[in-house]
C-alpha cells in the first residue's frame, strides 16, 4: 500500500493530498556554502478556495486568520525555513498548517451579552466626579 501524504487534521477533517503543493527554496540565513546549493527551505500552498474538505464558515475564518499569507486566489501559503534538513521543513510546515487549520475549525466565542451598570454603581460614579469637580473648581485663581 502505497503512503498517502493527507493532512491529518482532526478525527473529522482530513486535507487531500491534491489540495497541497510543496515547493523548495533556497533558504535564507546561516549554513555556510551549504545554503546557497540546497533547496532546503518549504513553501506549502494550501489550496483552500477548492478543498472540500472545509466548510464555507471555517474557509473565512482561516483566511481571516491566515492574514498576509491568504492569497487573492484562496490559497494558503506557509513557508518553513526554521530547520536545515528538507524533510524537517517539510513537516514544521505542514505542522503549522495543520495547527491553522485547526483553529480555523474552531466555532466562534457567542456574542457578548450587554449588561446595564447598577444603579448604586452609577450613583457612585455621578457622586465621584462631583467631588472631582469641586476639587478642580476650587483651584481657579485667588481673587482680592
Amino acid at each position: 500500500m502505497a503512503e498517502t501524504r493527507d493532512l491529518r487534521i482532526s478525527n473529522a477533517v482530513v486535507l487531500p493530498e491534491a489540495d497541497l503543493e510543496e515547493q523548495f527554496i533556497r533558504a535564507s540565513g546561516p549554513g555556510g556554502q551549504n545554503v546557497n546549493k540546497v533547496s532546503s527551505a518549504v513553501q506549502l500552498r494550501f489550496l483552500a478556495g477548492q478543498c472540500e474538505a472545509l466548510s464555507d464558515d471555517a474557509k473565512r475564518r482561516l483566511y481571516r486568520l491566515a492574514g498576509q499569507r491568504a492569497t487573492k486566489d484562496g490559497d494558503v501559503l506557509i513557508e518553513a525555513s526554521r530547520f536545515r534538513s528538507q524533510d524537517r521543513n517539510r513537516e514544521d510546515a505542514r505542522e503549522r498548517l495543520a495547527e491553522l487549520v485547526r483553529e480555523a475549525l474552531k466555532p466562534p466565542p457567542p456574542p457578548r451579552k450587554k449588561t446595564r451598570p447598577s444603579k448604586g454603581a452609577v450613583e457612585r460614579r455621578i457622586k465621584e466626579k462631583k467631588g472631582r469637580s469641586k476639587i478642580k473648581a476650587m483651584r481657579g485663581s485667588v481673587g482680592d
